[in-house]
């Protein structure tokens, strides 16, 4: 009955990261043509501010729920991940996700330190939105691949 519920958090918390990122790439990059350079900043600036309260939060469910899943269901596949395809991907997939953990905490660090600039963040979003892709490649193939 836990699995289930972990499942599902792990889920919801996956649709708003990836939502927000696929959002702040594909849309706000492509509005910023269309709006006046003032405008644009204080759309960049309230969002900026909600996602930096709100996404530590989803990336805590995101993560323990992720680490829920590997000890109630996956640990086995990961204790010799390259004996499956599942493992394997399994396994990728979570060294990803930990690429993108790290992305966070740097652009966290940078916003803390006040040496985040536009040239940062706007790597920093392409990079995420990039890991993101692969995550849902994986995630996906994780059942459907096999070799």
């Amino acid at each position: 009955m836990i699995y289930p519920l972990i499942l599902t958090l792990h889920l919801f918390a996956a649709l708003i990261f990836i939502g927000t990122v696929f959002f702040e790439v594909l849309f706000l990059e492509s509005i910023r043509k269309q709006l006046p350079a003032r405008v644009m900043l204080l759309v960049e600036q309230g969002i900026g501010r909600r996602a930096r309260t709100l996404m530590p939060w989803v990336l805590l469910v995101l993560f323990g729920a992720g680490l829920g899943m590997v000890w109630l269901r996956y640990l086995p596949a990961l204790a010799s991940p390259l004996s499956s395809s599942f493992g394997t991907l399994l396994a990728l997939k979570i060294a990803v996700a930990v690429s993108v953990l790290l992305h966070f905490l740097g652009a966290m660090f940078l916003f803390k330190s006040g040496r985040m600039s536009p040239r940062y963040l706007h790597f920093i979003h392409g990079s995420l939105f990039c890991h993101m892709i692969v995550i849902v490649l994986l995630a996906k193939g994780m059942f459907y691949l096999t070799w």
